[in-house]
């Protein structure tokens, strides 16, 4: 048996952060001595470790809980029950990944119609932009 302490060094997290995964109802010790100290199990640790596997590869909580409860029932649910969430995740990632490839996209066009000139930002491109929507005096910014 481990006290929180314990099983958080030897899975290499914190305290706190087990705590939290158990206040999230994630992990819960298997039983507490009689001074009221949290005791976790083998089985806990596995558990421990699947949720920080499963964290480590952007799952939510919500999503590590779905996947635990899946787990616990694995005799009862489909591959395919369990892929579906995967599956869910991956989407949202490459959503994500397209938004950010957009913001930088943007931010490369701003960033280059801007001289980058050690003078005042009074005509800015930069600035033009985000405040009106486009650079008015661009071709005029040349900070001589």
């Amino acid at each position: 048996m481990y006290r929180i302490g314990e099983l958080a060094k030897v899975c290499g997290v914190k305290a706190d952060t087990l705590r939290f995964y158990e206040k999230n109802g994630l992990i819960a010790p298997s039983v507490r001595n009689e001074s009221g100290y949290r005791l976790y199990s083998e089985q806990d640790k596995r558990r421990l470790e699947f949720i920080i596997r499963a964290k480590s590869v952007g799952f939510s909580l919500a999503d590590i809980g779905e996947l635990l409860d899946l787990d616990t029932h694995k005799a009862k649910v489909t591959c395919q029950e369990v892929k579906a969430v995967a599956d869910s995740k991956l989407a949202q990632v490459e959503q994500k990944l397209s938004e950010l490839s957009r913001f930088r996209d943007n931010l490369r066009e701003l960033s280059n119609i801007c001289c980058g000139g050690p003078r005042s930002a009074e005509h800015c491109a930069i600035l033009e932009v985000l405040e009106s929507g486009t650079p008015a005096r661009h071709e005029q910014h040349a900070h001589e």
